[in-house]
């Protein structure tokens, strides 16, 4: 999938958020700058947060609940995360239980983290544009269709 603008970015992010629930977890891979944080803004949006989302990479763990989102969100920054074990003392799989977590550097954990997860990985093209590639595990395969829609 291309995405040609923030707005492209953005509108994924509110095709998400009509899908998930609590329990899910999309991580979101991809360079510096490659549009992940836009991605999770444009979904929180969507799930009611009022005003720009900051981005968690200095707090690592950026929470939200209602009534500020429709759904609780835990929306991670796993760049600073230098072993797998660090991310341990976060509880993330704990949070899980009765929250959406939008995980932005997932591949810190490695390749078999949150292998029900919607992994969306992007790349920046030359014309400035992002390249989408979606790996959805059996949790989004039916409701990934919907977003492309």
């Amino acid at each position: 999938m291309r995405l040609d603008s923030l707005e492209d970015s953005h509108a994924l992010g509110a095709r998400l958020a009509e899908v998930v629930r609590p329990g899910d977890v999309i991580a979101l891979s991809g360079p510096l700058g490659a549009g992940k944080t836009s991605i999770a803004r444009g979904l929180l949006e969507a799930l009611g947060l009022e005003g720009e989302a900051p981005s968690p990479s200095f707090a690592i763990v950026q929470p939200y609940d209602s009534p500020e989102v429709r759904i609780p969100v835990l929306h991670v920054d796993l760049y600073r995360i230098e072993d797998p074990d660090e991310a341990e003392e976060l509880g993330l799989d704990d949070a899980r239980a009765d929250s959406l977590l939008i995980v932005e550097w997932p591949e810190r954990l490695g390749a078999d983290a949150w292998r029900d997860a919607l992994w969306l990985s992007l790349e920046v093209a030359p014309d400035g544009a992002r390249f989408l590639t979606a790996r959805a595990s059996a949790a989004w395969r039916d409701r990934w269709p919907q977003i492309l829609q």
